[in-house]
């Protein structure tokens, strides 16, 4: 029993290749990190950049960005059950940790932390649009009960999307004349993210050749990456809401805007200590000509 007549049902991507198991969501994780790891090389060859630190950046955030998610599902949010699952993996976990370990990395080996900035900004973007498929792939971070358009359900969600699992992980009250294994129509906030995503990567990318210091750039992301969540969350399936109705997830990202906003304003203008990036631009323009 469902709530739509003739609902979306999605089904969890999944692939055996012998003793491996290929799942939609292992298959986004890699195929962001890859197109992050690309985006960044186009971005450093463009600026006239040496692009070969960028493999090792990307390993570092791979293994502390996958870290820090699960332990905030784990540690955060109290879900010490699924620690060994292979699910259960929180975006801003992921993300702080892996800032403050790539931090560390670019800061140890003297790549010259703004100008790394200026270059993972769009990289990110690219790699948040692209893993939030995987999400999609095996319905994880659905939005809450829905009937309108789009409206999808996942039968074999991590949780599926039925009554009772939804009452039971995200309080949400079981509709009049369903029970607990009626299967539930809800908003696509994966596709959402998507959407979003490529939505900030196609404005960051439109300002890599920005006029103001090198660095300002991560700003820009931190203020779109930050408006963005706090305006999906609202769509989300959580029961975490806190303060005034908000989630944790809002929380961070109220705060993300207000660093972005700072970020930018400390790294609008050109000067000692402060170096441009069109000048490296059209560096590497020639040195590609």
């Amino acid at each position: 029993m469902t709530l739509l007549p003739h609902p979306i049902i999605v089904q969890p991507f999944s692939l055996g290749l012998g003793p491996i198991q290929l799942t939609g969501f292992g298959l986004g994780m890699f195929m962001c990190f890859v197109i992050g790891q690309f985006v960044a090389q186009r971005l450093m060859v463009r600026r006239g950049l040496d692009p070969s630190p960028v493999p090792d950046m990307i390993f570092t955030a791979v293994v502390s960005g996958l870290l820090g998610a699960k332990l905030y599902y784990v540690v955060v949010l109290g879900n010490w059950h699924s620690l060994f699952d292979r699910s259960g993996f929180v975006f801003w976990g992921g993300f702080i940790a892996a800032f403050a370990a790539v931090s560390a990395l670019v800061v140890h080996k003297r790549l010259g932390y703004m100008r790394m900035a200026d270059i993972a900004a769009p990289a990110c973007a690219a790699a948040y649009a692209v893993g939030r498929t995987g999400c999609w792939a095996i319905g994880d971070d659905y939005g809450r009960p829905w009937t309108g358009f789009l409206a999808v359900a996942f039968p074999h969600g991590a949780p599926p999307s039925t009554a009772g699992e939804m009452a039971r992980e995200f309080g949400i009250a079981i509709p009049a004349g369903a029970g607990p294994n009626t299967l539930i129509s809800v908003v696509p906030t994966q596709l959402m993210e998507v959407a979003l995503g490529l939505v900030m990567f196609g404005i960051l990318w439109r300002l890599k050749d920005h006029a103001h210091a090198e660095g300002w750039l991560w700003g820009v992301f931190l203020v779109l990456a930050g408006a963005e969540r706090f305006i999906v969350e609202f769509f989300r399936a959580k029961d975490d809401r806190a303060l005034a109705g908000l989630t944790y997830a809002q929380g961070i990202a109220l705060v993300l805007i207000v660093a972005g906003v700072a970020w930018m304003a400390a790294r609008w203008r050109v000067g000692p200590g402060k170096p441009g990036v069109r000048n490296s631009v059209r560096l590497g323009e020639s040195l590609a000509t």
